[in-house]
């Protein structure tokens, strides 16, 4: 069956369209993840009650800190066993046949991390350009209210059976193995500048990159109003940041967020090389042995 969506991204003339076509499911992924006051200040909230206050028609909720995370995993925000995420994505009324279009209020990196959680489980979706800003600045319509509105079709009555994409996956193991050499690949970090050389405070207890990493932050892939940069403005910051870059490119943060914005950027721009580090500096500063290198 052809997809119903255009490609990873869509903007928000295409969604008005097709705002009511029973296949599409709309979720808010946004969750609040304000930046650290002092190393290891790591706070994090569902983004439920912001949804609950103005949000796109006929959307849900999708807790990226809770419901769509694995609780028994070390770190936070991590991905779920995909038969967990498939149970997570029923109650949420997306199904066989079901294509999800992700946004959010927070510069496209929550609803990235959604889409790039769907994508490696082989379940159609695309992130909203510019999230609800870009809806509400297009005079769209916002609905409010903590219950979204029925499913078109029963939540769960055919749950996703998920096809797993490993590929789009990277381990600690691996990434210890690319950093030292011995294995074939481009770390890339997605953090700001402060986050890579280690200037900035940090959600965990060390501060740095892990070491072999270029620097390539999601941050820079976005315009003024958290739109991806057009195409041309984003080929040359990819470029500038990759140009010699062996693959695959794995691409990591602080809590594999701001990288899945990244994946999404070169997924727009083409690369089918791009995997994550889901850990991400969380999980890798947890381990004394593990290296982090500070400076420019």
């Amino acid at each position: 069956m052809t997809s119903l969506l255009p490609g990873p991204l869509v903007d928000t003339a295409w969604l008005a369209d097709h705002l009511d076509d029973p296949r599409l499911v709309v979720l808010d992924a946004t969750a609040v993840l304000p930046s650290p006051r002092y190393d290891g200040d790591h706070r994090c909230a569902s983004g439920r009650p912001g949804w609950a206050e103005r949000h796109l028609p006929g959307s849900r909720h999708a807790d990226l800190t809770e419901d769509l995370a694995d609780p028994g995993a070390p770190y936070h925000f991590a991905v779920p066993a995909p038969d967990a995420l498939a149970a997570a994505l029923a109650r949420l009324g997306v199904g066989e046949g079901s294509e999800v279009v992700a946004y959010d209020t927070g510069g496209g990196i929550w609803a990235a991390r959604l889409w790039w959680m769907l994508r490696a489980i082989s379940v159609p979706a695309a992130v909203l350009d510019g999230g609800l800003h870009a809806w509400e600045a297009a005079g769209h319509r916002l609905a409010s209210g903590d219950t979204a509105a029925p499913p078109a079709a029963p939540p769960a009555a055919v749950p996703v059976t998920p096809v797993p994409r490993p590929e789009l996956w990277t381990g600690v193991e691996e990434v210890a193995a690319i950093s030292a050499g011995d294995r074939p690949g481009t770390l890339v970090c997605a953090l700001p500048p402060g986050g890579y050389d280690g200037s900035a405070p940090t959600r965990y207890s060390r501060r740095g990159r892990i070491p072999a990493s270029r620097s390539l932050p999601g941050r820079s892939l976005l315009d003024d109003t958290g739109r991806l940069l057009p195409r041309p403005d984003l080929t040359t910051v990819a470029d500038a940041a990759l140009t010699g870059a062996g693959s695959p490119l794995v691409l990591y943060c602080g809590g594999g967020i701001s990288a899945a914005g990244t994946a999404l950027a070169l997924t727009v721009l083409g690369r089918e090389d791009v995997s994550l580090y889901d850990g991400s500096l969380e999980e890798w500063s947890k381990d004394p042995a593990r290296p982090l290198e500070p400076g420019r």
